[in-house]
């Protein structure tokens, strides 16, 4: 996608959105040039939201303003890496994306920060680097136990390694339906199990088993004065049941 019809297509889609939502957005700035993420190499920043507080006891757009920037050049760098690249899919996604973070600095919410924060560590995570096993307690929360990161889903389990050595077969919970998959062999401290045939691709779901500790071994984890025992592995669901309306 060249820059004008770039351009063209993210106004055409600024103007879709609800004037509430823009309320103390100043500008949609469309940038030709490629932003590098600060921290991480080959990643670019696709979009940015500038927000500005202006000193007032009263939070709302007319104290909170903010300018969002869409980078073209990122656009074209990842573009190039990527055969299947969306340009209007990943447009959208990114500039609703940014618009949440204008909305979050309204709520004085940091929601998204988390977010960010965890796809930074699902990427070093994806490269082979060192990461933080419980970066996607970050993500948003939308049911008790199931963490999003953007369209990357974790069901957490906590359990005592006496009754997962018992159990031959674990069931999750998962939107309108329970699954089924075989225990893996190994508990560890943190065992992320990706999890084949409940999401359609690209979206992804990992049954995240985690064992459950004692005061002080939550204190040394929050301390980071040791290094948990990290697993990965891959299983196929099976639909079993659906939920019972009185659980939970």
């Amino acid at each position: 996608m060249d820059f004008s019809t770039f351009r063209a297509t993210a106004q055409a889609y600024y103007q879709e959105i609800p004037p509430e939502f823009k309320d103390g957005i100043d500008a949609l700035v469309v940038e030709r040039r490629s932003e590098e993420h600060p921290d991480l190499p080959d990643i670019w920043t696709m979009g940015h939201c500038y927000t500005e507080d202006f000193a007032t006891d009263f939070g709302g757009p007319e104290t909170t303003r903010s300018k969002v920037v869409l980078y073209w050049g990122s656009f074209q760098e990842i573009a190039r890496r990527d055969p299947g690249f969306d340009w209007e899919e990943e447009l959208w996604e990114t500039l609703t994306h940014e618009l949440r973070h204008h909305l979050e600095s309204l709520a004085r919410e940091d929601g998204l920060e988390g977010v960010d924060y965890a796809m930074d560590e699902t990427f070093k995570r994806d490269q082979g680097d060192d990461f933080d096993p419980w970066y996607y307690q970050h993500g948003d929360e939308p049911t008790p136990g199931v963490f999003q990161v953007e369209r990357n889903y974790y069901v957490e389990q906590e359990w005592r390694p006496e009754d997962f050595q018992a159990v031959e077969m674990l069931d999750f919970d998962f939107g309108d339906a329970r699954y089924r998959i075989e225990r893996p062999e190994v508990l560890g401290d943190v065992h992320y199990v990706w999890v084949h045939g409940v999401v359609e691709p690209p979206a992804t779901l990992e049954l995240v088993l985690t064992r459950k500790r004692s005061w002080w071994g939550e204190v040394k984890r929050m301390m980071a004065t040791t290094r948990p025992e990290l697993w990965e592995s891959e299983a196929r669901a099976r639909r079993v049941a659906e939920p019972s309306a009185d659980e939970g």
